[in-house]
């Protein structure tokens, strides 16, 4: 029986993301580097070199004075992915990219370039879009409800996959004697009514070695897991503990069963943060140290407001109770995380001021300790069940060079990391199956495309 292999992300916030307003102080990261195209080129090649499976970019669309280094200033994601397609040969590109502000025909449409640019390396983050002042940047008075959110996202998702195989992979034959470009009867519409979107197709642009670009999503309320569950080839989660990896791998699995997945068809990759020393105890002070000097109780305060709808919590006494009422301003913002905190006030009957320094004090991460102690963590994660891979976040140039030069090593010699690229797609180094043409698929099975989720039409046959 083959070993189940560790999958490798890196996640590219050069400047620095939540939490960490002072990364960009270190003289190894260019003041410039969230929008410095060779900084992340040279981090894509060197992930490249160490045999990751992709660079991950997130992102968001709306600031306040407030917000981290990395998203005040930094590069659109499709584009900056699609100049790495062209400095790159192996890694996968995926890039964050909201449902709620997208059209589908669009989005399948600039995916799609970036997953030929690339020859089958693409993938689509999908996100809801947290931060609720979004939506005044697109005309909208407010941000869409938590229902209405992921209902548009489910059939945003399915309208975009199906614009995905508007051409079979043999539409093309472009054969110059008979002089036929195209194959016509491979060619489908889609004639879409919707609750949220209509559309009519077909997407004008080929499928890619892949078939169609891998899917990622990350959400950790009910609604997001089930979304995740439904529609993704991979989660991006977070794991503070081996038994909460282990739980959350658990149970989106079984979620992906009751859709009549194969639970093997989901790669779960929670953000890691790895701090390697030349012992367990160094390793601890430098984590230590690091995160002190993150540590600024203004701007933590400040960046508390995020969660809530950037709910300005400086107007409160900072010695009084948690203002439980802030939690109403999250109700179309990143309500889960806002209500762990509230509920974690509540529970420890905290202030104000001590909710802020217990969620901004240094906390010990599990992947922290010399370059062995992180390979067998790592190692225990991956046989328990409790992640397929990992997203690293590429901090501190020098960690992360720790991390590529002393743990990998460890790990490829333990068979847990491969050798070198086996497969030339995304999907392929995943482990995920090829992405089938649904109306190839249907053609086989002798069956009618399946319509889409809030459809009002079926899918036609053909143009």
């Amino acid at each position: 029986m083959t070993r189940r292999q560790l999958k490798l992300g890196a996640v590219l916030t050069p400047t620095g993301g939540p939490g960490h307003p002072y990364t960009w102080l270190d003289p190894e990261i260019p003041a410039d580097a969230s929008v410095d195209i060779d900084w992340y080129i040279r981090y894509a090649r060197l992930a490249e070199q160490a045999r990751f499976d992709l660079v991950f970019i997130v992102d968001s669309q709306f600031i306040t004075p407030d917000s981290p280094p990395h998203y005040l200033n930094r590069l659109e994601p499709l584009t900056l992915l699609s100049a790495l397609a062209v400095a790159t040969e192996h890694i996968g590109l995926v890039g964050t990219l909201t449902t709620s502000f997208n059209q589908p025909f669009n989005l399948a449409r600039r995916f799609a370039s970036l997953d030929l640019i690339s020859r089958g390396r693409a993938g689509w983050n999908v996100v809801t879009s947290g931060d609720s002042g979004t939506a005044g940047n697109y005309g909208l008075e407010e941000h869409y409800d938590y229902a209405t959110r992921y209902g548009r996202a489910l059939e945003h998702v399915e309208v975009v996959k199906a614009l995905w195989d508007s051409y079979e992979d043999d539409a093309f034959p472009r054969d110059r004697e008979a002089r036929r470009f195209l194959d016509a009867d491979k060619l489908h519409t889609l004639d879409h009514r919707g609750e949220h979107f209509s559309v009519v197709g077909p997407l004008n642009i080929e499928r890619s070695r892949q078939g169609q670009p891998v899917i990622f999503q990350a959400g950790d309320s009910d609604q997001g897991r089930d979304l995740g569950a439904r529609i993704a080839d991979g989660i991006f989660t977070h794991a503070p503990s081996f038994e909460a990896g282990a739980a959350f791998y658990t149970d989106i699995k079984t979620r992906a069963a009751a859709y009549g997945r194969a639970p093997e068809d989901i790669v779960i990759l929670p953000g890691v943060t790895v701090t390697v020393g030349d012992t367990d105890a160094d390793a601890r002070e430098i984590e230590r140290a690091t995160q002190l000097a993150d540590n600024d109780f203004g701007k933590s305060l400040r960046e508390l407001g995020r969660p809530f709808g950037w709910h300005d919590f400086r107007q409160y006494d900072l010695d009084a109770p948690f203002p439980a009422e802030a939690l109403q301003h999250a109700e179309r913002s990143f309500y889960t995380q806002a209500k762990k905190i509230a509920d974690l006030a509540a529970d420890r009957g905290l202030t104000l001021r001590q909710t802020v320094e217990a969620l901004s004090a240094p906390k010990t991460s599990p992947f922290t300790g010399s370059a062995e102690t992180v390979a067998n963590e790592l190692q225990r994660w991956l046989d328990g069940h409790a992640l397929d891979g990992i997203n690293i976040h590429i901090g501190h140039p020098a960690q992360f060079q720790r991390f590529v030069d002393e743990v990998l090593p460890i790990l490829r010699e333990r068979g847990v990391v491969r050798e070198d690229y086996e497969q030339n797609t995304l999907r392929g180094n995943l482990g995920l199956p090829f992405a089938e043409n649904r109306y190839t698929r249907a053609r086989r099975e002798g069956v009618d495309p399946a319509p889409l989720p809030g459809t009002t039409a079926s899918l036609s046959a053909s143009v």
